[in-house]
């Protein structure tokens, strides 16, 4: 029955495997950039997600008082669909409202970033069910705080294969305090490589850390089923070594989804904290929500959940080829990326 049960597993997920890929990181939102060059005069830049090679179908919409309120046609710069152009607005825009058509029918985010004359730069992140923003005649650094910690949040909770990392970590450190040194680990290494990237002092390309990272995971994988508590392996008595060492990779892939977000040149470092510390509390938050499964599943009245949970190596064995399954999908399917 175990290996019924580890059997139909393992084809559920590698059923469910590239729906889960194609989610592997949250789908890179819109970005918006409004610099006021002179009184009354400002640079735009427009990024629009790419859709299956088109631009996603939103559109700019600057306030009424604007010469050119709408971009022109997008180019295409590799990665997504580009707009630059000057405009005059009689008035200036402090207090006047900009728009974002369409948004409400997509599920990502605008990130629009406003630098009037004078004054700190204005960040804000929005949404399908905000679309508008009334731009501040003053600005302060905690709002592009808030800003970065809000995508950093959004970022972890839909990068599967980062969650994916935590979780098996979760399988392979049974003890609570090396459970613990091995997330600070793993927290202190992508913030050290996340910071180097996003300051253009470490460059690696982006699809050899994506296959690198899923590879990362099959690893864990493997150490879960040869998980022995009579002879811990080096994975489990020195977890943080581990933990750290991919964390590395895993701090490149998330200065991979920041750059395409963009930072704001006056406040680089402010973003970058609050992209970390929202990258943490989802990794808590994930982490939390997995202990809450974890303790009512143990709780269910069905013998079969109250065996599996008891049987330390069975249930080891399933949660590895669970694990490994999606992990090594992505792996090859990555890969395989290299070269298409």
């Amino acid at each position: 029955m175990r290996r019924l049960f580890v059997f139909f597993t393992c084809f559920g997920l590698l059923a469910f495997g590239p729906a889960m890929d194609a989610q592997a990181h949250a789908l890179e939102p819109g970005y918006l950039e409004i610099t006021e060059t002179e009184p009354g005069a400002y640079r735009i830049f427009w990024r629009k997600p790419d859709v299956q090679q088109q631009p996603m179908a939103i559109d700019v919409r600057l306030p009424s008082g604007c010469g050119d309120t709408h971009p022109p046609a997008p180019y295409f710069d590799g990665a997504a669909w580009v707009s630059n152009w000057h405009t005059r607005c009689a008035g200036g825009m402090a207090g006047a409202t900009l728009e974002i058509p369409g948004l409400e029918d997509t599920r990502t985010d605008v990130l629009v970033r406003v630098q009037l004359l004078d004054t700190p730069a204005t960040s804000v992140r929005l949404t399908p069910t905000e679309t508008t923003f009334v731009v501040p005649a003053e600005t302060t650094r905690l709002s592009v705080l808030l800003t970065y910690a809000e995508l950093g949040t959004e970022h972890i909770l839909e990068g599967f294969d980062h969650l994916l990392f935590v979780f098996a970590l979760l399988f392979l450190v049974r003890d609570v305090w090396r459970l613990v040194g091995a997330i600070t680990a793993f927290t202190v290494a992508h913030s050290i490589t996340l910071a180097l990237a996003s300051l253009g002092a470490l460059h690696v390309p982006g699809p050899p850390v994506e296959a690198v990272i899923a590879l990362s995971i099959v690893f864990l994988a493997v150490e879960i089923a040869k998980r022995d508590t009579v002879a811990p392996r080096l994975s489990e008595r020195w977890p943080w070594i581990v933990s750290f060492t991919f964390g590395l990779l895993h701090g490149l892939g998330f200065a991979g989804a920041l750059s395409e977000i963009g930072l704001p040149q006056g406040d680089i470092f402010v973003a970058l904290l609050g992209f970390n510390i929202g990258v943490e509390v989802g990794q808590l938050l994930f982490v939390a929500a997995v202990v809450m499964v974890g303790w009512a599943l143990k709780r269910l009245p069905l013998r079969s959940f109250q065996r599996v949970f008891r049987d330390g190596a069975a249930r080891n064995i399933m949660v590895s080829y669970a694990i490994g399954a999606i992990a090594s999908y992505w792996l090859v399917q990555r890969v395989i990326g290299f070269w298409a």
